[in-house]
């Protein structure tokens, strides 16, 4: 499972479009949106707004649940 995971990180894109991102991270545009602003990851360029995948997962990972009482 670690080497798919890899193998698809690598292949992700540094810079999305909110309706790409959101498809990528399998949620609604506007759940994307709002954590990407959350995460301060995005760029504006003109009217376009991109999102910087590495700031947004390292902030997804902030949200990782590691208690053992939540897998029970």
């Amino acid at each position: 499972m670690q080497n798919k995971c890899e193998k698809m990180r690598k292949n992700m894109q540094k810079f999305v479009r909110y309706s790409d991102g959101a498809k990528m991270y399998s949620m609604g545009l506007t759940k994307f949106q709002e954590l990407a602003k959350d995460a301060k990851a995005c760029y504006k360029v003109g009217q376009l707004v991109l999102v910087n995948t590495e700031i947004l997962d390292e902030y997804l990972e902030t949200f990782r649940i590691v208690e053992d009482e939540f897998y029970k």
